[in-house]
Protein backbone atom coordinates (compact mmCIF):
# COMPACT_ATOMS: atom_id res chain seq x y z
CA UNK A 1 0.00 0.00 0.00
CA UNK A 2 1.38 3.17 -0.75
CA UNK A 3 2.89 5.58 1.86
CA UNK A 4 -0.09 8.26 1.21
CA UNK A 5 -2.77 5.77 1.34
CA UNK A 6 -1.77 4.37 4.67
CA UNK A 7 -1.82 7.91 5.67
CA UNK A 8 -5.32 8.40 4.18
CA UNK A 9 -6.53 5.35 5.91
CA UNK A 10 -5.02 5.89 9.71
CA UNK A 11 -6.54 9.71 9.58
CA UNK A 12 -9.80 7.26 8.30
CA UNK A 13 -9.54 5.14 11.03
CA UNK A 14 -9.21 8.02 13.85
CA UNK A 15 -11.71 9.66 12.33
CA UNK A 16 -14.26 7.31 12.90
CA UNK A 17 -13.27 6.32 16.33
CA UNK A 18 -13.57 10.15 17.52
CA UNK A 19 -16.23 11.21 15.30
CA UNK A 20 -18.67 9.20 17.59
CA UNK A 21 -17.71 12.05 20.04
CA UNK A 22 -20.31 14.25 20.96
CA UNK A 23 -19.22 16.89 23.10
CA UNK A 24 -19.41 20.61 22.13
CA UNK A 25 -15.99 22.57 21.01
CA UNK A 26 -16.65 24.94 23.47
CA UNK A 27 -19.45 25.79 26.03
CA UNK A 28 -20.99 29.51 26.41
CA UNK A 29 -21.90 29.88 30.36
CA UNK A 30 -24.46 32.75 31.84
CA UNK A 31 -21.83 34.91 33.41
CA UNK A 32 -22.10 35.67 37.21
CA UNK A 33 -21.19 38.55 38.69
CA UNK A 34 -18.92 38.60 41.67
CA UNK A 35 -20.25 39.42 44.85
CA UNK A 36 -19.18 40.36 48.26
CA UNK A 37 -19.31 37.29 50.58
CA UNK A 38 -22.53 37.33 52.28
CA UNK A 39 -22.18 38.14 56.60
CA UNK A 40 -21.53 34.53 57.85
CA UNK A 41 -19.71 32.92 61.22
CA UNK A 42 -16.70 32.60 59.35
CA UNK A 43 -16.96 35.89 58.67
CA UNK A 44 -17.32 36.88 61.66
CA UNK A 45 -14.34 34.89 62.86
CA UNK A 46 -12.28 36.37 60.59
CA UNK A 47 -13.21 39.89 61.69
CA UNK A 48 -12.38 39.71 64.97
CA UNK A 49 -8.91 39.10 64.02
CA UNK A 50 -8.39 41.99 61.59
CA UNK A 51 -8.04 44.12 63.89
CA UNK A 52 -4.51 43.17 64.65
CA UNK A 53 -3.87 44.26 60.52
CA UNK A 54 -1.83 46.82 59.47
CA UNK A 55 -3.03 49.34 56.82
CA UNK A 56 -0.18 48.11 54.55
CA UNK A 57 -0.54 44.04 54.93
CA UNK A 58 -4.30 43.29 54.20
CA UNK A 59 -4.11 39.45 53.96
CA UNK A 60 -3.38 36.97 56.64
CA UNK A 61 -1.22 33.83 56.13
CA UNK A 62 -0.43 30.36 57.87
CA UNK A 63 1.70 28.27 56.35
CA UNK A 64 1.36 24.21 56.89
CA UNK A 65 3.25 21.14 55.90
CA UNK A 66 1.64 18.21 57.22
CA UNK A 67 -1.23 16.10 55.97
CA UNK A 68 -2.83 15.78 58.75
CA UNK A 69 -3.15 20.00 59.01
CA UNK A 70 -3.95 20.41 55.59
CA UNK A 71 -6.97 17.47 55.43
CA UNK A 72 -8.36 19.46 59.17
CA UNK A 73 -8.28 22.63 57.64
CA UNK A 74 -10.44 22.00 54.63
CA UNK A 75 -12.94 19.52 56.99
CA UNK A 76 -13.12 22.66 59.23
CA UNK A 77 -13.84 24.92 56.49
CA UNK A 78 -16.41 22.34 55.01
CA UNK A 79 -18.11 22.35 58.57
CA UNK A 80 -18.21 25.61 58.70
CA UNK A 81 -19.68 26.71 55.50
CA UNK A 82 -23.00 28.62 55.11
CA UNK A 83 -23.43 29.98 51.82
CA UNK A 84 -20.60 28.60 49.42
CA UNK A 85 -17.79 26.37 48.63
CA UNK A 86 -15.39 26.59 45.79
CA UNK A 87 -13.07 24.01 44.64
CA UNK A 88 -10.65 24.14 41.99
CA UNK A 89 -7.96 20.76 41.47
CA UNK A 90 -5.93 18.91 39.20
CA UNK A 91 -7.08 15.32 40.97
CA UNK A 92 -8.96 13.72 43.34
CA UNK A 93 -8.87 10.69 44.11
CA UNK A 94 -11.24 8.01 45.02
CA UNK A 95 -9.82 6.70 48.33
CA UNK A 96 -10.57 7.48 52.03
CA UNK A 97 -9.49 11.21 51.97
CA UNK A 98 -11.38 11.99 48.79
CA UNK A 99 -14.38 9.97 49.70
CA UNK A 100 -14.60 11.38 53.21
CA UNK A 101 -14.30 15.00 51.61
CA UNK A 102 -17.12 14.30 49.19
CA UNK A 103 -18.97 12.90 52.15
CA UNK A 104 -18.72 16.16 54.10
CA UNK A 105 -19.16 18.29 50.80
CA UNK A 106 -22.84 16.16 50.58
CA UNK A 107 -23.74 17.31 53.83
CA UNK A 108 -22.87 21.02 53.49
CA UNK A 109 -25.49 20.72 51.18
CA UNK A 110 -27.84 19.25 52.51
CA UNK A 111 -27.39 22.07 54.53
CA UNK A 112 -27.91 24.63 51.59
CA UNK A 113 -24.44 25.37 51.01
CA UNK A 114 -24.19 26.02 47.49
CA UNK A 115 -20.83 23.45 46.30
CA UNK A 116 -19.18 24.09 43.05
CA UNK A 117 -16.30 21.92 42.18
CA UNK A 118 -13.71 21.92 39.15
CA UNK A 119 -11.52 19.36 38.26
CA UNK A 120 -8.98 19.19 34.94
CA UNK A 121 -10.09 16.18 32.83
CA UNK A 122 -6.91 14.36 32.83
CA UNK A 123 -6.65 12.32 36.05
CA UNK A 124 -10.57 11.50 35.81
CA UNK A 125 -10.10 8.03 35.50
CA UNK A 126 -13.90 6.68 34.59
CA UNK A 127 -15.37 8.27 37.53
CA UNK A 128 -17.41 10.81 35.39
CA UNK A 129 -20.44 8.39 37.02
CA UNK A 130 -19.81 9.31 40.76
CA UNK A 131 -19.47 12.89 39.81
CA UNK A 132 -22.45 12.95 38.21
CA UNK A 133 -24.57 11.50 40.79
CA UNK A 134 -23.02 14.59 43.11
CA UNK A 135 -23.90 17.01 40.45
CA UNK A 136 -27.63 15.67 40.57
CA UNK A 137 -27.62 17.61 43.90
CA UNK A 138 -29.60 20.96 43.58
CA UNK A 139 -27.15 22.61 45.55
CA UNK A 140 -23.84 20.44 43.47
CA UNK A 141 -22.52 21.65 40.37
CA UNK A 142 -19.57 19.76 39.11
CA UNK A 143 -17.66 20.86 35.90
CA UNK A 144 -14.46 19.42 33.85
CA UNK A 145 -11.94 21.22 32.45
CA UNK A 146 -11.03 20.43 28.81
CA UNK A 147 -12.04 16.55 28.72
CA UNK A 148 -11.33 14.59 26.34
CA UNK A 149 -14.12 13.78 23.96
CA UNK A 150 -13.63 10.37 23.36
CA UNK A 151 -14.09 8.20 27.13
CA UNK A 152 -12.80 5.05 27.20
CA UNK A 153 -9.74 2.58 26.35
CA UNK A 154 -7.63 3.74 22.78
CA UNK A 155 -9.76 5.69 21.24
CA UNK A 156 -9.59 8.04 24.28
CA UNK A 157 -5.84 8.23 23.55
CA UNK A 158 -6.16 8.32 19.54
CA UNK A 159 -8.79 11.14 20.51
CA UNK A 160 -5.48 12.88 22.55
CA UNK A 161 -3.33 12.63 19.87
CA UNK A 162 -5.47 14.02 17.18
CA UNK A 163 -6.05 17.39 19.28
CA UNK A 164 -2.62 17.55 21.31
CA UNK A 165 -2.47 21.22 20.80
CA UNK A 166 -5.69 21.66 22.68
CA UNK A 167 -5.73 18.94 24.90
CA UNK A 168 -2.11 18.71 26.13
CA UNK A 169 -3.07 22.07 27.83
CA UNK A 170 -4.23 21.12 31.38
CA UNK A 171 -5.45 22.79 34.31
CA UNK A 172 -2.86 22.25 37.02
CA UNK A 173 -4.35 25.20 39.32
CA UNK A 174 -5.51 24.09 43.32
CA UNK A 175 -7.33 26.75 45.40
CA UNK A 176 -10.22 25.97 48.29
CA UNK A 177 -12.42 28.68 49.04
CA UNK A 178 -15.26 28.58 51.53
CA UNK A 179 -18.14 31.69 51.71
CA UNK A 180 -15.47 33.84 50.15
CA UNK A 181 -13.54 34.53 53.01
CA UNK A 182 -11.18 31.64 53.73
CA UNK A 183 -8.95 30.04 51.39
CA UNK A 184 -6.41 26.82 50.72
CA UNK A 185 -4.16 27.39 47.92
CA UNK A 186 -0.80 25.51 47.66
CA UNK A 187 0.73 22.58 45.93
CA UNK A 188 -1.58 19.28 46.65
CA UNK A 189 -4.12 17.50 44.92
CA UNK A 190 -6.74 15.65 46.72
CA UNK A 191 -5.72 12.22 47.84
CA UNK A 192 -4.51 9.80 50.68
CA UNK A 193 -0.81 10.30 49.01
CA UNK A 194 -1.60 14.40 49.47
CA UNK A 195 -2.68 14.06 53.36
CA UNK A 196 0.17 11.09 54.96
CA UNK A 197 -2.71 8.50 54.40
CA UNK A 198 -1.23 6.29 51.78
CA UNK A 199 0.25 2.83 52.37
CA UNK A 200 1.60 3.37 48.91
CA UNK A 201 3.53 7.05 48.68
CA UNK A 202 3.26 10.28 51.20
CA UNK A 203 4.63 13.52 49.69
CA UNK A 204 6.25 16.36 51.09
CA UNK A 205 4.22 18.89 50.61
CA UNK A 206 2.52 22.57 51.39
CA UNK A 207 -0.62 24.85 51.63
CA UNK A 208 -1.08 28.32 52.82
CA UNK A 209 -4.57 28.77 54.20
CA UNK A 210 -5.49 32.44 53.63
CA UNK A 211 -8.00 35.23 54.46
CA UNK A 212 -8.12 38.90 53.84
CA UNK A 213 -8.00 41.00 50.86
CA UNK A 214 -6.38 38.35 48.47
CA UNK A 215 -9.16 36.07 48.71
CA UNK A 216 -11.04 37.87 46.40
CA UNK A 217 -8.68 37.16 43.78
CA UNK A 218 -8.86 34.00 44.28
CA UNK A 219 -12.64 33.85 44.00
CA UNK A 220 -12.04 36.26 41.05
CA UNK A 221 -9.35 33.39 39.53
CA UNK A 222 -11.81 30.55 40.02
CA UNK A 223 -14.95 32.54 38.61
CA UNK A 224 -12.62 32.69 35.34
CA UNK A 225 -12.18 29.17 34.92
CA UNK A 226 -15.71 28.31 36.20
CA UNK A 227 -17.26 30.39 33.13
CA UNK A 228 -14.58 29.51 30.78
CA UNK A 229 -15.64 28.24 27.42
CA UNK A 230 -13.29 25.31 28.45
CA UNK A 231 -15.07 24.18 31.84
CA UNK A 232 -17.79 21.52 31.10
CA UNK A 233 -20.97 20.86 32.88
CA UNK A 234 -20.01 16.98 34.00
CA UNK A 235 -23.38 15.58 32.82
CA UNK A 236 -21.88 16.18 29.31
CA UNK A 237 -19.37 13.63 29.44
CA UNK A 238 -21.43 10.25 30.92
CA UNK A 239 -25.61 9.00 30.36
CA UNK A 240 -25.66 7.31 33.41
CA UNK A 241 -24.61 7.53 37.08
CA UNK A 242 -23.49 5.95 39.68
CA UNK A 243 -24.47 3.65 42.54
CA UNK A 244 -21.83 4.88 45.22
CA UNK A 245 -23.41 8.08 46.23
CA UNK A 246 -25.71 6.25 48.50
CA UNK A 247 -21.95 4.78 49.99
CA UNK A 248 -20.77 7.78 50.49
CA UNK A 249 -22.58 8.29 54.08
CA UNK A 250 -21.20 5.52 55.24
CA UNK A 251 -17.33 6.92 55.14
CA UNK A 252 -15.75 6.93 58.19
CA UNK A 253 -13.09 9.27 58.80
CA UNK A 254 -9.78 8.80 58.41
CA UNK A 255 -7.67 8.02 61.47
CA UNK A 256 -3.85 9.22 61.80
CA UNK A 257 -2.14 7.02 64.23
CA UNK A 258 -0.95 10.35 66.72
CA UNK A 259 -2.65 12.82 65.61
CA UNK A 260 -5.97 13.99 67.27
CA UNK A 261 -9.56 13.21 65.96
CA UNK A 262 -10.58 15.35 62.70
CA UNK A 263 -12.58 17.97 63.34
CA UNK A 264 -16.28 17.27 63.30
CA UNK A 265 -19.53 19.51 63.43
CA UNK A 266 -19.84 23.08 63.72
CA UNK A 267 -18.90 23.91 67.10
CA UNK A 268 -15.21 22.05 66.87
CA UNK A 269 -14.89 23.52 63.80
CA UNK A 270 -15.34 27.49 64.74
CA UNK A 271 -12.83 26.06 67.71
CA UNK A 272 -10.24 24.83 65.28
CA UNK A 273 -10.21 27.67 62.77
CA UNK A 274 -10.58 30.00 65.44
CA UNK A 275 -6.67 28.78 67.02
CA UNK A 276 -5.61 28.73 63.29
CA UNK A 277 -6.54 32.41 62.81
CA UNK A 278 -4.64 33.05 66.50
CA UNK A 279 -1.55 31.89 64.53
CA UNK A 280 -2.06 33.77 61.10
CA UNK A 281 0.13 36.50 59.97
CA UNK A 282 -0.67 39.72 58.25
CA UNK A 283 1.43 40.14 55.35
CA UNK A 284 1.26 41.38 51.86
CA UNK A 285 0.14 38.99 49.18
CA UNK A 286 -1.13 38.83 45.69
CA UNK A 287 -2.30 35.58 43.87
CA UNK A 288 -1.54 35.38 40.24
CA UNK A 289 -3.42 32.79 37.70
CA UNK A 290 -2.22 31.63 34.34
CA UNK A 291 -5.59 32.29 31.39
CA UNK A 292 -8.08 29.35 31.61
CA UNK A 293 -7.36 29.55 27.70
CA UNK A 294 -4.04 30.55 26.44
CA UNK A 295 -4.63 33.67 23.07
CA UNK A 296 -2.91 31.29 20.82
CA UNK A 297 -3.70 27.72 22.09
CA UNK A 298 -0.93 26.39 19.19
CA UNK A 299 1.98 28.59 20.92
CA UNK A 300 3.90 26.60 23.32
CA UNK A 301 7.10 28.45 23.48
CA UNK A 302 5.92 31.77 25.30
CA UNK A 303 5.99 31.14 28.75
CA UNK A 304 2.46 31.82 30.99
CA UNK A 305 2.27 34.42 33.47
CA UNK A 306 2.57 32.71 36.52
CA UNK A 307 6.64 31.81 34.90
CA UNK A 308 7.11 35.21 33.98
CA UNK A 309 6.08 36.33 37.20
CA UNK A 310 8.56 33.75 38.70
CA UNK A 311 11.34 34.89 36.35
CA UNK A 312 10.92 38.27 37.48
CA UNK A 313 11.30 37.97 40.98
CA UNK A 314 14.47 35.99 40.16
CA UNK A 315 15.90 38.97 37.90
CA UNK A 316 15.24 41.47 40.94
CA UNK A 317 17.30 39.17 43.27
CA UNK A 318 20.53 40.22 44.51
CA UNK A 319 21.69 37.44 47.09
CA UNK A 320 19.58 34.44 47.27
CA UNK A 321 17.25 31.90 45.40
CA UNK A 322 15.99 28.92 46.85
CA UNK A 323 13.80 26.65 45.22
CA UNK A 324 11.63 23.48 46.20
CA UNK A 325 10.20 21.81 42.76
CA UNK A 326 8.44 18.24 42.25
CA UNK A 327 9.64 18.23 38.99
CA UNK A 328 13.19 20.34 37.98
CA UNK A 329 13.49 21.09 34.03
CA UNK A 330 14.86 23.92 32.55
CA UNK A 331 15.82 24.79 29.55
CA UNK A 332 18.29 26.31 27.16
CA UNK A 333 17.19 29.90 27.53
CA UNK A 334 15.99 29.46 31.23
CA UNK A 335 19.73 28.24 31.95
CA UNK A 336 21.28 31.07 30.07
CA UNK A 337 19.42 33.46 32.80
CA UNK A 338 20.51 31.33 35.79
CA UNK A 339 23.99 31.77 34.27
CA UNK A 340 23.50 35.63 34.35
CA UNK A 341 22.29 35.51 37.92
CA UNK A 342 25.17 33.29 39.43
CA UNK A 343 27.99 35.34 37.32
CA UNK A 344 26.42 38.13 39.52
CA UNK A 345 27.56 36.15 42.60
CA UNK A 346 23.28 35.27 43.38
CA UNK A 347 23.71 31.79 44.96
CA UNK A 348 20.51 29.32 43.71
CA UNK A 349 19.82 26.50 45.36
CA UNK A 350 16.76 23.47 44.08
CA UNK A 351 15.85 20.83 46.13
CA UNK A 352 13.97 18.50 44.02
CA UNK A 353 13.16 14.53 43.89
CA UNK A 354 15.94 11.89 43.76
CA UNK A 355 15.30 8.79 41.07
CA UNK A 356 14.76 6.84 44.55
CA UNK A 357 11.76 9.33 45.65
CA UNK A 358 10.75 10.29 42.16
CA UNK A 359 6.97 8.73 41.56
CA UNK A 360 7.31 9.21 37.92
CA UNK A 361 10.16 7.96 36.27
CA UNK A 362 9.82 9.98 32.50
CA UNK A 363 9.41 13.39 35.05
CA UNK A 364 13.08 12.52 36.42
CA UNK A 365 14.60 11.69 33.21
CA UNK A 366 13.90 15.26 31.98
CA UNK A 367 15.44 16.61 35.24
CA UNK A 368 18.61 13.74 34.86
CA UNK A 369 19.20 15.04 31.17
CA UNK A 370 19.49 19.01 32.16
CA UNK A 371 21.51 18.12 35.69
CA UNK A 372 24.59 18.67 34.58
CA UNK A 373 23.77 21.46 32.35
CA UNK A 374 22.19 22.94 35.88
CA UNK A 375 25.68 22.34 37.98
CA UNK A 376 27.59 24.16 34.58
CA UNK A 377 25.53 27.06 35.53
CA UNK A 378 26.37 27.50 39.00
CA UNK A 379 23.44 25.97 40.85
CA UNK A 380 23.45 24.18 43.32
CA UNK A 381 21.09 20.49 43.42
CA UNK A 382 20.19 18.63 46.39
CA UNK A 383 17.77 15.48 46.05
CA UNK A 384 15.70 14.13 48.81
CA UNK A 385 16.35 10.59 50.12
CA UNK A 386 13.13 8.72 50.08
CA UNK A 387 14.28 7.31 54.16
CA UNK A 388 14.04 11.10 55.40
CA UNK A 389 13.58 11.52 58.80
CA UNK A 390 11.17 14.70 57.46
CA UNK A 391 8.50 11.89 56.81
CA UNK A 392 7.94 10.53 59.95
CA UNK A 393 8.07 14.60 61.74
CA UNK A 394 5.04 14.53 59.50
CA UNK A 395 3.25 11.76 59.54
CA UNK A 396 4.07 10.26 63.21
CA UNK A 397 4.38 6.96 62.15
CA UNK A 398 6.96 5.03 60.44
CA UNK A 399 4.57 2.72 58.79
CA UNK A 400 3.91 6.11 56.31
CA UNK A 401 7.43 6.44 54.98
CA UNK A 402 10.08 4.14 53.93
CA UNK A 403 11.28 1.64 53.31
CA UNK A 404 7.65 0.59 54.17
CA UNK A 405 5.91 3.26 52.00
CA UNK A 406 7.34 5.28 49.49
CA UNK A 407 7.88 8.94 49.90
CA UNK A 408 8.56 12.00 48.02
CA UNK A 409 8.38 15.52 47.29
CA UNK A 410 5.29 16.82 46.32
CA UNK A 411 5.70 21.07 47.31
CA UNK A 412 6.11 23.30 45.18
CA UNK A 413 8.14 26.63 46.62
CA UNK A 414 10.33 29.79 46.12
CA UNK A 415 11.91 32.13 48.02
CA UNK A 416 13.96 35.36 46.66
CA UNK A 417 16.10 37.15 48.91
CA UNK A 418 14.64 35.52 52.06
CA UNK A 419 12.08 38.90 51.57
CA UNK A 420 9.35 36.85 49.23
CA UNK A 421 8.02 33.73 49.18
CA UNK A 422 5.98 32.01 46.65
CA UNK A 423 3.82 28.62 47.09
CA UNK A 424 1.46 27.16 44.80
CA UNK A 425 1.11 24.42 41.73
CA UNK A 426 4.03 25.81 39.66
CA UNK A 427 6.69 22.61 39.18
CA UNK A 428 10.18 24.82 38.07
CA UNK A 429 9.68 22.02 34.81
CA UNK A 430 8.58 22.97 31.45
CA UNK A 431 5.12 22.25 31.63
CA UNK A 432 4.63 24.67 34.23
CA UNK A 433 6.45 27.04 32.14
CA UNK A 434 4.85 26.06 29.01
CA UNK A 435 1.77 24.01 28.72
CA UNK A 436 -0.34 24.06 32.22
CA UNK A 437 -2.32 26.87 33.76
CA UNK A 438 -0.68 27.07 37.23
CA UNK A 439 -1.50 28.93 40.70
CA UNK A 440 0.81 30.96 42.73
CA UNK A 441 0.32 33.06 45.72
CA UNK A 442 2.63 35.58 46.25
CA UNK A 443 3.81 36.69 49.60
CA UNK A 444 5.94 39.47 51.05
CA UNK A 445 6.54 39.36 54.70
CA UNK A 446 10.54 38.87 55.60
CA UNK A 447 9.49 36.71 58.31
CA UNK A 448 7.52 33.95 56.23
CA UNK A 449 10.34 33.95 53.88
CA UNK A 450 12.98 33.26 55.83
CA UNK A 451 11.17 30.53 57.95
CA UNK A 452 10.17 28.77 54.58
CA UNK A 453 13.89 28.95 53.36
CA UNK A 454 14.85 27.85 56.46
CA UNK A 455 12.74 24.91 56.15
CA UNK A 456 13.98 24.14 53.00
CA UNK A 457 17.17 23.76 53.83
CA UNK A 458 16.85 21.94 56.50
CA UNK A 459 15.37 18.90 54.07
CA UNK A 460 18.50 20.00 51.74
CA UNK A 461 20.86 18.89 54.55
CA UNK A 462 22.98 15.45 54.51
CA UNK A 463 20.43 13.85 56.88
CA UNK A 464 17.67 14.23 54.29
CA UNK A 465 19.27 14.77 50.55
CA UNK A 466 21.82 14.22 48.39
CA UNK A 467 24.46 17.13 47.81
CA UNK A 468 25.02 17.04 44.14
CA UNK A 469 28.71 18.10 42.48
CA UNK A 470 30.58 18.02 39.26
CA UNK A 471 33.49 16.03 39.62
CA UNK A 472 35.91 16.04 36.28
CA UNK A 473 32.86 16.26 34.80
CA UNK A 474 30.88 13.25 35.76
CA UNK A 475 27.97 14.04 38.84
CA UNK A 476 28.94 13.08 42.14
CA UNK A 477 26.45 12.44 45.30
CA UNK A 478 27.10 13.38 48.44
CA UNK A 479 26.12 12.87 51.97
CA UNK A 480 27.21 11.73 55.85
CA UNK A 481 31.22 11.71 54.19
CA UNK A 482 29.92 8.90 51.52
CA UNK A 483 29.73 9.35 47.83
CA UNK A 484 27.69 7.70 44.98
CA UNK A 485 28.92 7.68 41.10
CA UNK A 486 25.16 7.08 40.13
CA UNK A 487 21.70 7.67 41.36
CA UNK A 488 21.81 6.30 44.85
CA UNK A 489 19.48 3.53 46.40
CA UNK A 490 18.45 2.73 42.52
CA UNK A 491 19.37 -0.12 40.28
CA UNK A 492 20.67 -0.62 36.82
CA UNK A 493 17.13 -1.05 35.06
CA UNK A 494 15.65 2.49 36.95
CA UNK A 495 18.58 3.86 35.33
CA UNK A 496 18.32 2.63 32.20
CA UNK A 497 15.23 3.45 31.84
CA UNK A 498 15.41 7.42 32.42
CA UNK A 499 18.55 7.05 29.97
CA UNK A 500 16.35 5.47 27.40
CA UNK A 501 13.57 8.12 27.84
CA UNK A 502 16.07 11.05 28.03
CA UNK A 503 16.15 10.33 24.02
CA UNK A 504 12.62 10.96 23.02
CA UNK A 505 12.24 14.33 22.09
CA UNK A 506 9.40 14.93 25.37
CA UNK A 507 11.10 17.32 27.98
CA UNK A 508 8.53 19.95 27.36
CA UNK A 509 5.93 17.44 27.95
CA UNK A 510 7.42 16.36 31.65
Amino acid sequence: MPVLQRINVIMLFVLILTGCSSLPEEIKHSIEPLIAPAPSALTALTETHQTAQSQQETSAVLLQDTGWDALAQRLALIESAEHSIDIQYYIWNSDTSGHYLAKRLMAAAERGVRVRVMLDDINLNQREQLLSALDLHPQIEIRIFNPIPSRRGLTKWITLLSDLPRLNRRMHNKSFTVDGVLSVVGGRNIGDEYFDLSNEINFRDRDVLVMGAVVTDIQASFAEYWDSRWSYPVDLLTDTVSQEQARLGEMPAPQYKNYPALPEGTKNAHRFLKDLMSKMTWVNAEFVADRPIPIDVDNTKVPKATAKLLAELAQQSEQEIVLESAYLIFDDRQLAAMQRLTNKGIQIKALTNSMASNDLVANHSGYAGRRQDMLEHGMQLFELQPTTALCEQSTKDISKCAPTTAYGLHAKSAVFDRKVATIGSFNFNLRSTYLNTESLLVIEHQGIAESLANDIEQAMNEDNSWRLELHEGDIRWHSGGKTWQSEPETGQWERMKSSLLQLLPIEQHL
